[in-house]
């Protein structure tokens, strides 16, 4: 039995769906997806795609919307516990858990992080050199002061942006943080950065 057989026969007859995994690329416009992401259900088999939040979810166009309109609450309410059976099985035979490891990222990944953070604290060290110097030019509508923190927080947020989207990047598909993000069940792509490469600089109300 395949993933998909198995999600089959949880999806009632009758039902058609179309619609996108939450990791589908954006210029991505084939039928035939290379990371199956594009999920194509026909009377109630799943042909292709990978079954996520996006599609199980509360999302207008998804499973739970279509089945509530084509065959009504009750063939939904069947559908999540089908759902929640298969799900619970899985976990019983398989198990899930994250630890450590898949948090650390490899060592090219890390030196080209550090890199990243090593150039930010230095492009704030010229910023705050300029302003010592009174050389810092105010932004538009704000004082230099606010022009100082704007500045600051512009570059330590591009900073942790960076090293986020190289720690995203070097992690397996099969990476257990990973597949609770990309699946929309806890998490998100920050969260990722800030345990593989760095917390950043931290904000409230906008300011630091």
């Amino acid at each position: 039995w395949t993933g998909k057989q198995i999600v089959s026969m949880v999806i009632p007859k009758g039902i058609n769906c179309q619609t996108l995994h939450a990791s589908h690329p954006e210029g991505e416009s084939t039928w035939i997806s290379p990371g199956d992401t594009r999920v194509y259900i026909e009377d109630g088999d799943l042909i292709c795609g990978i079954v996520c939040k996006k599609t199980v979810g509360t999302a207008d166009g998804g499973l739970i919307h279509t089945i509530v309109n084509e065959l009504g609450h009750y063939a939904a309410r069947d559908f999540l516990s089908g759902t929640q059976t298969v799900v619970n099985y899985w976990l019983l035979n398989h198990g899930f858990s994250i630890g450590i490891g898949d948090t650390i990222a490899d060592r090219s990944t890390m030196s080209s992080i550090t890199e990243i953070i090593s150039t930010a604290k230095k492009h704030v060290q010229d910023i705050i050199l300029a302003a010592q110097q009174d050389k810092l030019e105010c932004e538009p509508g704000m004082t230099i002061r606010e022009s100082f923190e704007a500045k600051v927080n512009q570059a330590l947020n591009k900073a942790r942006d960076d090293s986020g989207k190289k720690a995203q990047s070097s992690l397996r598909e099969d990476n257990n943080v990973k597949q609770m993000v990309v699946s929309g069940s806890k998490g998100s792509f920050i969260n990722i950065s800030q345990m593989s490469a760095c917390v950043g600089q931290q904000n409230v109300e906008g300011k630091r």
